[in-house]
């Protein structure tokens, strides 16, 4: 019996909170100096630098509602990164992580939905993706293309476990010293689902959400186009497109070494590790575009049908309701069946 992700239902956009616990302000203060404001064929364009990429928003509408939008969405993310990244010590995620082993922490409904998300991911990849991959991303440091030893990716190794996290409704606990919870494999994408879904409460024609190329689009641009069209970028010709997408609700992720490796005795080393093996993954693909009906399920695609390679990776996508994919290798493209409707002519 095939399983399919299209029923999942993202969690909503949640109050905003009278109080300020994981210090989103002082993430939103440093997101504004990176703000530009500009006018594109989809429609008003803003850029700014979040969640530690480039991030894009194109709406089509009234620029009253634009702007409403725009400002919207950028307290929803400087919310989102103050309370999920594991690169600020003040974050949930950091205070989970800092008690692996020890103690207790409370979440509240909306941590505990996006939880849930990452057990369905995780059941439906059959444990590839894995939100305690960390400390195995720890020990393998591209910046200084360090190979760690046998011990050290066995030590790492024996620290993941999705199914050793416990959780209750109101609760999380990382049972094992060691243990560390982090969202990069999926956070990104998420956001881009729930500012999508944001908005819709604006009254646009049409938006592009483009957090470090993890897109998702709805409604038409604004130069009158029948869709909006997303280029895909060439691994081997990096911030230039191999091909283009024409479409109208859908979302697009692409999973990748080719921007961040090191070479070492002839070897490349990626950075996208394959929990099963404690190392990089070595399968002859460069990059996977995958385009679903969200963000998020693009994402999961493209990551477990990376770490999978071509053949059992285009299996994958293909059990997915309205999923196409295409797989970059050394000297060929490879395409799910129906990703070719999608090219844009």
């Amino acid at each position: 019996m095939v399983t399919s992700l299209a029923h999942l239902s993202l969690p909503q956009r949640p109050k905003d909170p009278p109080a300020d616990p994981w210090n989103s302000r002082a993430v939103l203060n440093r997101i504004r100096p990176t703000i530009q404001n500009s006018v594109t064929d989809g429609g008003h364009q803003r850029i700014f630098f979040a969640l530690g990429t480039p991030c894009r928003l194109v709406a089509n509408g009234p620029l009253p509602a634009v702007t409403a939008f725009f400002d919207a969405a950028l307290i929803w993310v400087a919310h989102f990164e103050a309370k999920y990244s594991r690169y600020l010590t003040t974050s949930w995620i950091s205070q989970l992580n800092a008690g692996a082993g020890v103690s207790t922490l409370e979440s509240d409904p909306e941590t505990d939905r996006l939880l849930a998300l990452c057990q369905e991911m995780h059941f439906l990849t059959r444990g590839i993706f894995d939100p305690t991959a960390l400390p195995l991303i720890q020990v393998w440091d591209w910046k200084s293309g360090r190979i760690p030893s046998e011990s050290e990716i066995n030590e790492a190794q024996r620290r993941v476990g999705w199914r050793r996290v416990e959780r209750k409704i109101g609760s999380v606990r990382l049972t094992e010293t060691g243990m560390a919870l982090d969202l990069g494999g999926m956070g990104k994408e998420y956001a881009v689902d729930q500012v999508s879904q944001l908005s819709a409460q604006f009254g646009l024609a049409g938006v592009l959400v483009d957090f470090g190329a993890d897109i998702r689009v709805t409604g038409l641009p604004a130069d009158g186009r029948p869709g909006w069209h997303i280029g895909l970028e060439d691994p081997q010709k990096p911030n230039s497109a191999w091909c283009g997408l024409a479409v109208h609700t859908a979302a697009v992720a692409t999973s990748g070494d080719y921007l961040r490796h090191f070479k070492s005795e002839g070897r490349r080393f990626g950075h996208i590790i394959d929990v099963r093996t404690g190392r990089p993954v070595d399968t002859g693909c460069h990059c996977v575009h995958v385009l679903a009906s969200t963000c998020t399920i693009a994402g999961m695609l493209s990551t477990a049908a990376f770490v999978l390679g071509p053949v059992q990776g285009l299996k994958l996508i293909e059990t997915q309701q309205g999923a196409a994919g295409s797989f970059h290798l050394d000297k060929q493209r490879i395409s799910s069946r129906r990703f070719h409707e999608h090219v844009a002519t």
